[in-house]
């Protein structure tokens, strides 16, 4: 089971994801960021590849699809907030770009 990051937690863990294009989500204790793709065929691949580790790790993202965009949220929900899997689905995410 997860736990919440505690605030000493959050810059190590956070802070490069934020300066890779993460943002915090006004009013959640959540992160976001969307992904552009050339095409759609292009956004529905990484959003299959992503698919495939998320239920790995049982840690599934909230995410929005249109045409070439991939909007994406994450946070965990049985903790109420972010925990160290969203870090680690997210510099995943990255990676797979």
């Amino acid at each position: 089971m997860s736990e919440r990051l505690s605030e000493e937690t959050r810059g190590p863990l956070l802070d490069p994801l934020l300066k890779n294009g993460w943002q915090m989500v006004e009013g959640r204790d959540a992160i976001a960021k969307t992904f552009t793709f050339e095409t759609f065929v292009d956004a529905f691949g990484w959003m299959t590849r992503v698919a495939i580790w998320a239920e790995k790790w049982n840690h599934h993202p909230e995410w929005r699809n249109v045409y070439n965009r991939v909007e994406v949220v994450l946070t965990t929900h049985d903790v109420g907030g972010l925990s160290a899997l969203d870090a680690k689905l997210a510099r995943k995410l990255d990676g797979l770009v």
